[in-house]
């Protein structure tokens, strides 16, 4: 085994490493980190009633960074590398329980402002994470609570370096047609922030409350869409709640881990691409496909992802030329072009 100082000095931060795309998990026991990684998951966010000294020392030996509250045990770790962001508390956006089923409304954005100058005075050297509820994308979403508003976002976003949020189409709104839900709240976070903080989001990996569980097309589809749509780190929510309880149930699932593994290694073999800024040059005349450019050390991409659950045709403009394209349900399509033009794909 590796001394700790090894450990320490070849741990690699996917918040600041311009070649690794941050993929993370949301919640989850430190004990799970191996088997995390094995999927090509390199960050945890938050960690149950922690951080303790105890989860930080299983990350360590883990290699995998976390980002998580600033409590007095974080504070004593500022200088290990292991914690590679804070975090405020999640979704403060919504209805905050005031007791045994009753709810009051959101926290006040200028509260999420304040707490995030307190943890920058404390800790200047790390970013701040700020998670946002479904009320980001989903018009529809009640859960606010009373006198909450859609420009409170523009507020909310003012108290983070990385701001994120969750929509979850399937399982939490059983309403596969509403895949577009997170590629519409990137799109938000990005205009509120004036595209000049980070922007990432979650993705529902798990049944959650029992009901409909995601399919391993239908989330490859979300993260593409948001990736394309600018997205620049993917946090998973694979907690089950009904008709069991299970912490980590995508670990125990046999048909979507192995699509989530897949999809992880995929994005991250092609994380300094996904990374650079979006160019102009790659449409659609079909709403249900989604399309991105990027140009990379002399290479021009153009990423098109399908979010229909039926074949569709379009006229696709990619990489220097249009032309009519058919995609099967939730495909993604990847091409690429020299500088000089040549087309590959």
């Amino acid at each position: 085994m590796l001394p700790l100082i090894a450990l320490l000095t070849t741990l690699t931060n996917p918040i600041t490493d311009p070649n690794t795309f941050p993929i993370a998990v949301w919640l989850q026991s430190p004990s799970q980190a191996e088997r995390y990684k094995k999927a090509g998951i390199n960050l945890y966010v938050g960690l149950w009633q922690g951080p303790t000294e105890d989860q930080l020392a299983a990350l360590t030996k883990a290699g995998v960074p976390v980002v998580c509250d600033q409590n007095a045990v974080g504070l004593k770790h500022k200088d290990d590398p292991i914690i590679a962001a804070w975090m405020h508390g999640d979704e403060p956006d919504n209805a905050q329980p005031t007791g045994k089923n009753e709810w009051g409304p959101c926290i006040p954005p200028p509260q999420i402002v304040a707490d995030y100058e307190r943890l920058k005075k404390a800790d200047p050297k790390r970013p701040i994470l700020l998670n946002l509820g479904q009320g980001v994308a989903n018009d529809a979403w009640i859960g606010r609570g009373s006198g909450a508003k859609l420009s409170d976002y523009e507020t909310y976003v003012k108290g983070a370096d990385i701001v994120s949020f969750d929509v979850y189409p399937v399982s939490g709104l059983n309403d596969p047609s509403q895949l577009g839900l997170v590629a519409k709240g990137i799109d938000r976070l990005n205009n509120w922030t004036s595209g000049k903080k980070r922007v990432w989001n979650c993705l529902e990996a798990s049944r959650i409350d029992g009901k409909s569980k995601v399919t391993g097309p239908q989330l490859k589809a979300q993260a593409w869409s948001a990736i394309i749509h600018g997205s620049t780190g993917l946090i998973y929510f694979v907690h089950q709640f009904a008709p069991t309880f299970n912490e980590h149930a995508l670990l125990d699932d046999p048909e979507l881990l192995p699509d989530v593994t897949e999809l992880n290694h995929q994005i991250q073999s092609m994380a300094p691409i996904l990374l650079s800024k979006p160019v102009s040059g790659s449409k659609s005349d079909n709403p249900q496909i989604h399309t991105s450019a990027r140009s990379h050390k002399g290479t021009n991409y153009t990423f098109a992802q399908s979010l229909s659950a039926t074949p569709i045709e379009t006229t696709l403009t990619h990489t220097g030329k249009a032309e009519r394209v058919s995609f099967a349900p939730y495909e993604l399509k990847i091409y690429k072009s020299a500088a000089n033009g040549s087309l590959g794909d």
